[in-house]
């Protein structure tokens, strides 16, 4: 179905633009011509089927009209895209997946055909449509968002030396690459060490139009980040840093006092909570979560629990020694039969000489 393909690439074109809505790809087919084309921005309003429709006009009578993702039958910031598919005459309807949104879930497609409509779900598109829209699949079927551990890592699995770490593990292609994943993020989360460490920003540099700002997150269970530090200083509505009961009364005052967010969590030992922060985000309509942090709140995300998906970039070096830092730090497991296990692992080649693992934790239950 090359229609179909043509509406997932349409689709794609609003990542990153559409929080916390999916992305939807729609192509509107007459007698083999492509008669209408859209896809769903936040900022645009209006879904991918009504745009789709509104260029194809008269012609979308008795025509087909290819969906990434099943129609909405609820009233949100729009009209039910049904009655709109209804109203303009479409005789057929083919969509590769239904939506998990509850308010949705095969409404949409029952009704169509109530009104006569001939509904088809091309299976063998589904995948790479729950694909597209994993981020808002998972928290409409969890209310949890999406978390993404991100590394980059030497073929020994070492993130830092224990001296000098001027410059890059990875090449800029593999940098740029990491800036796509944090644009189709809605929040970004790293510790207070690499925070001091690095004086980061964590902010987006792709350079492409955002629903919304991505929110950026420090876990500071002391509230020692600087007053004066870039990250700070930039603050505009989207930075939060994490907490605990025991940080300074002062400080809190001060950061908040600068346009800081400050949010006490307090977990274990200490430490910030963070399964308390990922239902936080998720009731705050956080559809997906990228840590990019140090070894320490590697092995704390990955043992928690909160991590959902791995996306690690390798360089063809190796740091070798006990005192280069590995991509996940802290206790750890204590037998190979604990080790934290991976489904759905596959590769992406980033240059010739670097490659990216992604992988999904399994996780019990």
């Amino acid at each position: 179905m090359e229609h179909m393909r043509e509406a997932l690439a349409l689709a794609r074109q609003g990542l990153g633009r559409t929080s916390p809505n999916p992305a939807v790809g729609a192509v509107v087919v007459r007698d083999g011509q492509v008669v209408g084309r859209g896809y769903h921005t936040y900022a645009g309003v209006k879904h991918a089927e009504a745009l789709a429709l509104e260029e194809a006009g008269a012609r979308a009578r008795g025509a087909t009209l290819y969906l990434t993702l099943e129609p909405c039958a609820h009233q949100g910031r729009t009209p039910p895209c049904v009655e709109a598919v209804i109203a303009a005459g479409v005789a057929r309807v083919v969509t590769a997946m239904e939506d998990p949104n509850p308010q949705v879930a095969g409404a949409g497609i029952g009704r169509l055909r109530e009104a006569g409509l001939a509904v088809e779900v091309a299976a063998e598109f589904s995948a790479e449509a729950e694909k597209l829209n994993e981020a808002y699949a998972h928290w409409m079927r969890t209310g949890r968002p999406l978390v993404t551990l991100k590394a980059a890592v030497t073929l020994d699995g070492k993130i830092a030396a224990p001296e000098d770490n001027l410059g890059w593990i990875t090449s800029e292609r593999a940098r740029a690459h990491v800036q796509q994943l944090r644009h189709q993020s809605d929040a970004i989360l790293s510790g207070i060490g690499t925070v001091l460490a690095d004086d980061s920003l964590l902010t987006d540099r792709s350079g492409q139009e955002r629903a919304r700002p991505l929110k950026r997150i420090v876990l500071d269970s002391q509230l020692r980040i600087p007053l004066e530090s870039r990250m700070v200083r930039g603050a505009s509505g989207d930075l939060l840093v994490v907490t605990t009961s025991a940080a300074p009364a002062e400080r809190r005052r001060a950061l908040e006092a600068r346009g800081v967010e400050v949010l006490a969590l307090d977990g274990p030992g200490g430490r910030t909570d963070l399964p308390a922060l990922v239902r936080h985000l998720g009731q705050e309509r956080c559809l997906s979560l990228m840590i990019e942090a140090g070894s320490k709140v590697n092995w704390a995300a990955l043992d928690s629990g909160v991590v959902d998906r791995i996306f690690f970039y390798y360089a063809p070096k190796i740091l070798g020694g006990m005192q280069s830092l590995p991509v996940a730090g802290g206790a750890g497991r204590r037998s190979r039969r604990e080790a934290i296990r991976f489904r759905d692992v596959s590769l992406h080649q980033i240059t010739e000489d670097e490659f990216a693992v992604e992988a999904y934790l399994v996780k019990d239950g």
